[in-house]
């Protein structure tokens, strides 16, 4: 069955800012679509590799879209950094749902995204088939925070994709150990850009100013009445076994409140799994079949 490599979309946010929505659609499809959310620094782009397999391999074959969030991939970029936040981006993700017509998805969510997903919950449950929380919970450790501050909006720019595989191996290669080469390269790809004779980062540096104004000295805001909202969807989550966002203490008291949350560790991934290895794709489409039948 061909799959395209990802139509794309425009849809025009409530203030008027225009966001980029990915779409891997098969010509036969069934079951929920799966709509994919990225993290703070990431696009959609990164879930090729899932959106591929799940349009393309899995049973049954599924639509696939995955969102840039504002100021990511080939969304706009905010003139107001402010704007970066998990409110305005609510707003956003309930905008592009509206606007390509899905009513209900099963979500996976990558760190940000998985905090979106539980907003959603909050917000519109109705629009929860099921939810993937990719390296995220209630909980947020403030150590992982301090190191994804620390690169957010400071990479180095590479003059080409080789050399940003090495810039990413140097930031990453303690919480992935066992990337190939291609990984890296890979992941490179996914995080630059070419503009014009420089390579940038894939989304407006600016974004850093979302995690400045944090004070890691005191504690995090949890969010636990947004995770009890998805109470009653089909709910699994996805630990990188070398992360420092998602501690084993926070994913045990997930646990105790969701004994039914089906948990899935990769080994040797940090923060967040890139989910590209067919293990963890296979675990996700078995999933996502379940949902289907879920009441």
């Amino acid at each position: 069955m061909s799959v395209p490599s990802g139509q794309s979309h425009f849809v025009t946010a409530h203030d008027g800012l225009r966001l980029h929505v990915r779409e891997w659609s098969p010509m036969r499809r069934s079951g929920h679509p799966v709509f994919c959310l990225p993290g703070l620094a990431r696009n959609g782009a990164e879930f090729e590799t899932l959106a591929t397999e799940l349009a393309q391999d899995a049973a049954p074959a599924r639509r696939v879209l995955a969102l840039d969030a504002r100021g990511r991939g080939q969304s706009e970029y905010d003139r107001n950094p402010a704007n970066y936040n998990l409110k305005v981006e609510l707003l956003d993700l309930l905008d592009v749902l509206t606007a390509l017509g899905i009513a209900k998805a099963v979500f996976v969510g990558t760190s940000r995204g998985g905090l979106l997903s539980m907003l959603l919950a909050a917000a519109r449950p109705a629009a929860i088939a099921g939810c993937v929380l990719n390296d995220i919970g209630p909980v947020i450790e403030p150590a992982g925070l301090a190191r994804v501050r620390a690169y957010v909006g400071k990479l180095a720019c590479p003059a080409t994709f080789a050399e940003g595989a090495t810039i990413l191996r140097q930031l990453f290669e303690t919480q992935f150990p066992r990337l190939s080469d291609q990984d890296w390269l890979l992941w490179s790809r996914r995080t630059f850009k070419q503009d014009g004779a420089r390579m940038l980062p894939d989304y407006d540096p600016k974004l850093a100013t979302t995690l400045q104004a944090i004070d890691l000295a005191q504690p995090l805001p949890s969010m636990w009445p947004e995770f009890d909202a998805l109470a009653g969807k089909p709910l699994m989550l996805v630990r990188g076994s070398n992360s420092d966002i998602l501690s084993s203490v926070t994913v045990a008291a997930m646990r105790a409140r969701r004994p039914d949350m089906e948990v899935i560790e990769v080994a040797d991934q940090g923060h967040a799994p890139l989910l590209m290895d067919r293990e963890t794709i296979g675990h996700i489409a078995q999933f996502a079949a379940r949902c289907d039948s879920a009441v």
